[in-house]
């Protein structure tokens, strides 16, 4: 079982592209998005444990230069199309 965190990045303007690859590089780090609005980078973040999230975020993370700001979600569950499709179909007369 993993733990996924979702990283909301609010960074220096002129580091964001040097920023997004080098949130890419770090271990844990599955994806990280540009995004517009509040927030200028979002990264995916998986780990076995909360504590290895808490590594990642706090400790790596945060330690490359050019975050202002960051905000940390942790996800429960996910919900994916597939599985909402199949659970639909459960018990349905063929």
């Amino acid at each position: 079982m993993s733990v996924t965190a979702v990283v909301l990045i609010k960074a220096k303007t002129r580091e964001i592209g040097a920023l997004a690859a080098a949130l890419a590089e770090l271990e844990g780090v599955t994806d990280v998005y540009s995004v517009a609005g509040r927030y200028d980078l979002v990264a995916i973040v998986r780990a076995r444990r909360n504590e290895d999230i808490a590594d990642i975020v706090s400790d790596r993370m945060h330690a490359l230069p050019g975050i202002e700001d960051s905000e940390t979600l942790i996800s429960f569950r996910v919900y994916r199309r597939s599985d909402v499709e199949a659970g639909f179909g459960l018990g349905a007369e063929s």
